[in-house]
């Protein structure tokens, strides 16, 4: 049966078996679904693209479905996330939901209990308030727009809002001025503008003090990053 929403799901599972099934049960009662079966992959999907759910197993190659969740989270992403696990104690359980899961589903499982689950988590995101990302002194509420540094409230313009909210969320990692570009202005990038840095600049100008580094660093040749504070 089909289900009456249909939702766009990242699955992350390094088994081939369970990982087209899965895939193939979502596609069958309407869902859509990408499937990725390696933990670095992974996390690097989850921050650049935008789903609804994210199906994580626990054991994957390159990073662990536990470390993929936290670095989610510390980056305010708010992706509702079901961790599928053959480690099924109450120990393992709470580690996981204390990480920030949204659920837990042991080993093996019925596709039927994991689609009702998963209508759950999602049901419940639509509904929950916007996020607000922290990284260090740094604040910013995405609901209310709100945003402050040091303690002191900013006044950004829409595109240094969003800029910041980029490099918010991708703190502590390299993003490239194509990338900002691509952000901002959902555009091919065009190699010749400066235009990027002077948008940094600006945003430098507003969210810096005069007491230290610029919470914006220059990656010199690749691009720019926020300090994980």
């Amino acid at each position: 049966m089909a289900s009456t929403t249909c939702w766009d799901l990242l699955v992350i599972e390094d088994d081939p078996i369970i990982g087209k099934s899965l895939c193939q049960g979502f596609s069958e009662v309407g869902h859509n679904s990408n499937w990725i079966n390696d933990g670095i992959k992974g996390l690097r999907e989850a921050m650049t693209q935008q789903f609804d759910a994210i199906i994580l197993d626990w054991n994957l190659p390159g990073m662990s479905g536990l470390e993929i969740l936290s670095q989610l989270r510390i980056r305010g992403i708010q992706t509702p996330v079901i961790v599928l696990s053959a480690f099924g104690t109450v120990e393992q359980r709470v580690a996981g939901l204390k990480k920030g899961a949204d659920d837990y589903i042991v080993k093996p499982f019925a596709l039927a209990e994991l689609l009702a689950r998963l209508d759950a988590v999602c049901r419940r995101a639509v509904s929950r308030p916007s996020p607000v990302l922290e990284c260090g002194c740094l604040n910013l509420d995405l609901a209310t727009r709100r945003v402050v540094a040091n303690g002191q409230d900013i006044e950004l313009t829409p595109t240094e809002f969003s800029l910041l909210e980029f490099l918010m969320r991708h703190a502590g990692q390299v993003v490239t001025r194509r990338m900002l570009c691509e952000h901002l202005w959902d555009s091919d990038w065009e190699g010749a503008t400066n235009v990027i840095e002077v948008h940094i600049n600006r945003l430098r100008g507003k969210i810096d003090d005069d007491q230290g580094e610029s919470f914006v660093q220059t990656i010199r040749g690749r691009g720019y990053s926020l300090r994980a504070l």
